[in-house]
């Protein structure tokens, strides 16, 4: 069957799934409660084909590998394969909301993500020290996260709330970013049908590693359509930070109407680096994964609009979503430090010369009041050539034509998802999306020119069920 044949058909299944949803019991529970504490999770599972892949990871986050900001370039021809968290990040937590004193709760969050297919929990970290020293086109999946082994590799944190005087949490926390991100990308962070899901770079600020930020303090506060949130992260020798951060959130929600905007400072953000054997050096660095230190700074303003659609005693919805986000990642200094998880750094290069990007995504998602979903996304980044210096102080401003991967580029990704939600807890989804690196970002893939020309495209088709309790 060919695989246009094939995508008809699996979306022609999920449309005839919504003449039967009324027969499709649900034995599960609103929620799992008791006291307080409530236990959540979700397990995501699928099949997929990618025209350009390599073999799936047991510990890397989805599974896949997709080609942007990646610098392994190891595609290795085309993959068909079970899958796994395609519309989200397959967890299990424990959220705590118990009221203490008058007006005051507790409030708690404890949260891992994992692999459905081999049970371990997700490690992008791992993938990477799996990978090193295998030739390029012989790995397996593999790229930086923030996701790197931890017990709770998602959010850890507690602290108390207040409707008057609002929410105060210390521990692990995604970032403001990351959070925003959520909310106003169209396929809300999907791992396969979104580079704002499938790599945290935007979350992080330009940085995986940051998208999420231990030793942190968070407090939010909301006033009618006003709300606010401010995050400060001491940072540490074994985190994605290594100095100190900062973030601001301003939203509001007016009617239909909802626009953010939110800005993140991070000094000393980890970038982990993928390592290959080119045939001249053993790549496996010492004492550990290779990197390189940033300070990052980003802005960036969000937005999204619904229009209720009257259809008899129903309702439809129309949801438009358009964002934009600039970031700037500049020398880092570097002491000492591990990445996500205890993960020893091997830091062989520091940024001279600024590196900028510039993200633009716009979509819209078509809510029947039945429980179909379309969902239609874009995504656009553009990169400037920067420059890099040998070592942790190294000035020597290596280029674009020295190192082609340095070189001005675009990203442009495309993506359309069927999504049937069944009921609360369980949901059919199939989807495809296409993307496209030029110059500078598709150097090193097979087939492109070394330095500023050339362009490598790659198809992502996936199907599969969600279930959520």
């Amino acid at each position: 069957m060919k695989r246009s044949h094939l995508l008809v058909a699996a979306i022609g299944a999920v449309l005839a799934a919504t003449s039967v949803s009324a027969d499709v019991k649900d034995p599960l529970p609103d929620s799992l409660s008791l006291g307080g504490v409530t236990i959540y999770g979700t397990v995501d599972v699928g099949y997929a084909y990618q025209s350009h892949g390599v073999p799936l990871s047991s510990v890397y986050v989805g599974g896949l590998e997709y080609q942007a900001f990646t610098t392994t370039r190891n595609f290795a021809g085309s993959v068909s394969t079970v899958a796994e968290s395609g519309l989200e990040q397959s967890k299990i937590g424990i959220r705590v909301q118990e009221a203490i004193v008058g007006d005051f709760n507790l409030i708690a969050r404890a949260e891992t993500g994992f692999n459905p297919l081999s049970g371990h929990l997700t490690d992008a970290c791992e993938s990477l020290a799996q990978n090193a020293g295998k030739p390029q086109g012989s790995q397996t999946a593999n790229a930086d996260s923030s996701r790197c082994g931890q017990a709770f590799n998602s959010m850890l944190w507690g602290g108390v709330s207040n409707a008057q005087f609002g929410q105060l949490t210390v521990g692990r926390h995604n970032s403001l970013q990351l959070d925003a991100l959520a909310v106003f990308d169209p396929q809300t962070l999907s791992y396969a049908f979104s580079f704002l899901g499938y790599s945290g770079f935007n979350g992080g600020s330009g940085s995986t590693q940051a998208a999420r930020w231990d030793n942190s303090v968070r407090y939010g506060y909301q006033n009618g359509p006003f709300h606010i949130a401010a995050m400060y992260s001491n940072g540490g020798q074994d985190t994605g930070i290594l100095g100190k951060a900062y973030a601001a959130d301003l939203g509001v929600n007016w009617h239909n109407l909802a626009v953010e905007a939110v800005y993140q400072n991070e000094k000393g953000a980890v970038n982990l680096r993928s390592s290959f054997d080119d045939g001249t050096a053993n790549p496996l660095p010492t004492p550990g994964l290779a990197a390189y230190i940033s300070d990052d700074t980003a802005w960036n303003i969000m937005a999204k609009y619904t229009f209720e659609l009257p259809d008899g005693a129903s309702k439809d919805k129309l949801t438009l979503y358009a964002g934009y986000t600039h970031i700037e990642k500049a020398h880092g200094d570097y002491t000492v430090g591990e990445a996500e998880g205890a993960y020893p750094l091997d830091v062989g290069i520091n940024i001279n010369n600024s590196a900028v990007y510039n993200f633009e995504w716009a979509g819209a998602r078509y809510a029947f009041a039945n429980g179909l979903n379309l969902v239609a996304a874009g995504y656009h980044i553009v990169q400037n050539s920067w420059t890099i210096g040998l070592g942790t102080t190294g000035a020597q401003g290596v280029g674009c034509s020295a190192a082609g991967l340095l070189c001005a580029g675009d990203f442009y990704e495309a993506s359309f998802v069927v999504d049937y939600i069944i009921n609360k807890h369980y949901d059919a989804y199939v989807g495809l999306n296409w993307s496209e690196v030029t110059d500078g970002l598709a150097n090193g893939f097979p087939g492109t020119t070394v330095g500023t020309a050339g362009s490598q495209n790659q198809t992502t088709f996936m199907m599969g069920f969600r279930v959520k309790f």
